[in-house]
């Protein structure tokens, strides 16, 4: 698949509806960047994948003029130094404080939403679900205020008028969320509890970037999770 613009060789290892894949495309398509998209079938990996990522053998995998990186973030970060100039916006800011705190959200989200969402896609026990989703909720209380003190009125996301490294990070979960609804009965971003948050996903859902990335249909995420752990 392809963006506007150019990118030289680049190729990104992903499956359909993993939020680590998903805040890569984002990315890529923010920076307008044209890459060739490889589905992984995570039960029968390919030899490109496990090649290129020996280490922990998952997605995402960028392969770019023919080395890989991986680890989504790191991917993340790398795209904006390496297309710095290709003219698509900086995800990180340019201010060193600014941008240590953007780095310090965002491992915040992978720890309090990341391992959460693991737990409620493959725990067993109905109430350890129901207790990974209520993590997710607390963490998402606790960002309400990282989201009022990051945007500090410039604007609808953590980056300010712009798509920012937290939001690319935080929203990446954003069809998941819509999942553990359906699978665990809990709606965990409640505009009733993180009015700012929420008003912010639908931004940033709506975005042209987002838009045709995050997954939103339900039912086909439920069943590929299923035939998965099947």
């Amino acid at each position: 698949m392809a963006a506007k613009g150019g990118g030289g060789d680049l190729k990104l290892l992903g499956v359909w509806d993993s939020p680590y894949v998903n805040r890569v495309q984002i990315v890529l398509n923010l920076k307008g960047l044209s890459y060739e998209y490889v589905e992984e079938d995570l039960l029968h990996k390919s030899a490109l994948l496990l090649e290129s990522n020996p280490v922990h053998k998952k997605v995402p995998v960028l392969i770019h003029g023919g080395r890989p990186i991986a680890e989504s973030q790191v991917i993340v970060q790398y795209l904006d130094e390496v297309f710095a100039g290709a003219g698509g916006p900086s995800v990180l800011p340019d201010d060193p404080y600014e941008r240590a705190t953007s780095r310090f959200w965002a491992a915040f989200v992978d720890d309090k939403v990341g391992s959460p969402w693991h737990t409620i896609l493959f725990a067993r026990e109905a109430e350890e679900k129901a207790g990974a989703a209520a993590q997710i909720v607390t963490a998402l209380e606790t960002l309400e205020g990282a989201f009022r003190d990051c945007s500090r009125g410039r604007g609808g996301y953590f980056g300010g008028d712009g798509i920012g490294f937290v939001d690319v990070v935080l929203g990446s979960y954003l069809g998941w969320f819509k999942v553990f609804e359906k699978m665990v009965g809990v709606r965990v971003l409640d505009a009733a509890r993180t009015p700012l948050l929420a008003a912010w996903g639908e931004r940033f859902a709506a975005a042209g970037a987002a838009k045709h990335v995050l997954p939103d249909d339900v039912d086909k995420v439920i069943d590929f999770l299923q035939a998965f752990l099947d």
